[in-house]
């Protein structure tokens, strides 16, 4: 693509169908569809292979992050589910000839137990993954974790 076409196809960017058929552009751009969020809740777009990267993981650390990495993706997913389902009961109490207390109730037990249900699961996350590390594997997570570039 002539670098003058880069603003014509970027400034086409969600307009239709054609916007996921950027991706054969050579200059780097990232953008994400209405519900996404960037880095899928990890701040990087590769979670395993970015930490295995930066960690200077051995293999066998590689294996069992991609295990850790992928129970943390379980319970994101089964967070966003009850964060629909709570969605769905406050529309459904605000959508009555008066305000459903109750069922808003409902709904905001389901969003306080899944925030705990998360983050119990980062942080027993970060506890696997800090018994697999070396010392200076884990002040390198830490300096991760404190700069922002990983986000749990």
């Amino acid at each position: 693509m002539h670098p003058r076409m880069f603003h014509w196809a970027y400034g086409r960017r969600g307009r239709g169908s054609d916007c996921c058929n950027l991706h054969d552009v050579s200059y780097p751009h990232h953008h994400f569809h209405s519900g996404e969020e960037p880095g899928g809740g990890f701040g990087v777009r590769r979670p395993l292979r970015f930490l295995a990267w930066k960690l200077g993981l051995a293999e066998p650390q590689v294996s069992e992050f991609a295990a850790i990495l992928n129970d943390l993706k379980t319970e994101r997913a089964q967070a966003a589910v009850d964060d629909r389902r709570s969605l769905t009961a406050l529309a459904d109490a605000a959508a009555g000839e008066s305000f459903d207390q109750a069922r808003a109730d409902v709904a905001r037990q389901l969003r306080l137990q899944s925030a705990e249900r998360l983050q119990g699961a980062v942080v027993q996350a970060l506890s696997r993954m800090h018994a697999l590390l070396d010392q200076e594997q884990r002040s390198r997570l830490a300096f991760l974790l404190r700069s922002g570039t990983l986000v749990m």
